[in-house]
């Protein structure tokens, strides 16, 4: 339980920085463009807000809705300098739990030059995303009432094309910019820790979908297309590693060969799940023993060799792992060498599957560079982790056309297990970054109701010089809005079937 509270506290703190990021960027450039913002929330909020704040009316309201007032005329609706909560009509009245006054009331002046004052503040309950209303503009908060009349300065679809195209692209400018700033922190405060992959001299310890493709554990990989393999420039090697047709340069039993991967590769590479394709080849040797574990209680010591488990050989303690997943519960028998000499001891397995034993850090096995960066240095590697990321992350998306990528798509679950289940600032940000990028290159993406609906409807605009009809804006949002909602369905309905049924 308490593994899955810090992954979701993880997953919320990203999902906060992502979302107001995002929307502050088109927040921002609407103001700069001289447009009104009419409501800036972080996540959604149907029926109720957790928190609201009007400049306005010098409100702050804890769990705040609206109602009808009782005397209300249906046809009152109306312009009011009257201060009062925004995102209510004239014939409604707010309601909350907790009803602050915050700072003196700035009503509504008309004509007057949009400000700050003239947003909604607000904090929703639903953790979906988050939106930035701007006025005249059709997107899922769209007024209907406010686009029958006749454009306003101030208003969205009174701008120039250019200005409004600069607007939706915002967003996923500043989720990339985003992604390269914390890029730079991670690399300005923890720096590089490198392992190059042909100095794993014991080799690698590889996936069965990657023994199919005829790779052999041990084997030291060395070039992808004839380049020398350089973890420390190129953060997304794996990625061309696993695809199809890819040349692979190894070395396996002291002898230069060439493994050209097969059609299915990389397909069958992402469908492995939580399972790693590969891994670095780590010498069986005990560095640890967990306190009132089994290889404890056996007598297991620091700097013993694992050399069998059962009747399994153990040549790596990458093999420990797959071995004891069979013997769950179950006392077995382990030999190992102490002091040149071996000897077996009977150790029980718990229910994971675990001795209560620890590896050797690869810094200690295998020649590891570990580089700094001064601020400065840290910009233009940052900038290249996040192209790096884009570049890999576009890669991979053709997965979403096989049935395999299709299978393995994710919702919150999926995103949340990606988070570590300790709390590790270096591991939270570089998850949170990949996320920002993920998030930037998916809202561009050309389908209604996201960012990149609303630059093809612009750019066409643009080149036609003809505006596309309110009666299409507003079927292809709500078309696209569906889509989004099925999409999510189905993939938070793999992440139940994995958890649960698989």
């Amino acid at each position: 339980m308490e593994t899955f509270l810090i992954k979701a506290a993880q997953l919320v703190l990203a999902l906060v920085i992502l979302v107001t990021v995002h929307e502050f960027g088109h927040y921002l450039f609407a103001r700069i463009f001289g447009m009104r913002v009419d409501r800036f929330y972080l996540f959604f909020n149907p029926y109720f807000s957790l928190l609201k704040y009007d400049p306005r009316a010098g409100r702050l309201q804890l769990i705040a809705w609206t109602r009808r007032r009782k005397d209300a005329d249906k046809d009152s609706a109306a312009y009011t300098d009257q201060p009062q909560m925004l995102g209510t009509e004239p014939d409604e009245e707010p309601r909350a739990l907790l009803n602050l006054r915050i700072g003196r009331p700035h009503p509504a002046k008309p004509g007057a030059k949009p400000t700050w004052r003239d947003t909604l503040y607000g904090l929703g309950w639903l953790p979906l995303g988050g939106y930035c209303s701007i006025a005249g503009m059709i997107d899922e908060t769209t007024d209907k009432d406010q686009l029958a009349s006749e454009p306003q300065p101030w208003e969205f679809r009174a701008k120039k094309p250019v200005p409004r195209l600069l607007v939706m692209v915002a967003g996923v400018l500043f989720n990339f910019l985003l992604a390269i700033a914390i890029y730079i922190g991670i690399a300005w405060h923890w720096g590089d820790v490198v392992l190059q992959p042909a100095n794993v001299s014991a080799g690698y310890q590889f996936d069965t979908t990657m023994h199919h493709a005829g790779y052999r554990d041990g084997d030291i990989l060395k070039s992808i297309n004839g380049k020398d393999i350089d973890a420390l420039t190129n953060d997304s090697w794996i990625m061309d590693l696993v695809q199809d047709g890819a040349r692979i340069g190894i070395v396996r039993n002291g002898r230069d060969t060439v493994i050209t991967n097969p059609a299915g590769t990389f397909e069958a590479a992402a469908g492995v799940g939580k399972r790693a394709i590969l891994a670095p080849r780590i010498p069986a040797v005990v560095a640890k023993v967990a306190s009132g574990e089994g290889a404890e209680k056996a007598g297991i010591l620091t700097g013993d060799v694992i050399t069998r488990i059962a009747a399994d050989t153990v040549s790596a303690f990458n093999d420990i792992t797959p071995i004891l997943s069979k013997y769950p519960g179950k006392d077995v028998p382990v030999q190992i060498t102490r002091d040149g000499k071996a000897m077996i001891l009977t150790t029980h397995v718990n229910d994971d599957g675990k001795l209560g034993i620890g590896a050797c850090d690869l810094t200690s096995v295998y020649p590891c560079e570990h580089v700094s960066y001064g601020f400065f240095e840290s910009i233009p590697v940052g900038i290249s982790k996040g192209v790096d990321r884009l570049a890999s992350y576009v890669t991979s998306l053709k997965l979403l056309f096989t049935k395999t990528g299709a299978q393995s798509l994710g919702g919150f679950g999926a995103i949340g297990d990606m988070y570590p289940g300790q709390w590790d600032w270096y591991s939270f940000w570089q998850i949170t970054a990949f996320l920002s990028v993920i998030l930037a290159f998916m809202n561009i993406l050309p389908i209604p109701a996201l960012d990149g609906g609303h630059v093809v409807f612009t750019l066409w605009e643009i080149v036609t010089r003809r505006k596309p009809s309110l009666k299409v804006l507003s079927y292809s949002q709500y078309a696209g809005m569906m889509f989004l909602l099925l999409l999510l369905i189905y993939a938070n309905a793999n992440d139940i079937y994995r958890f649960f049924i698989k």
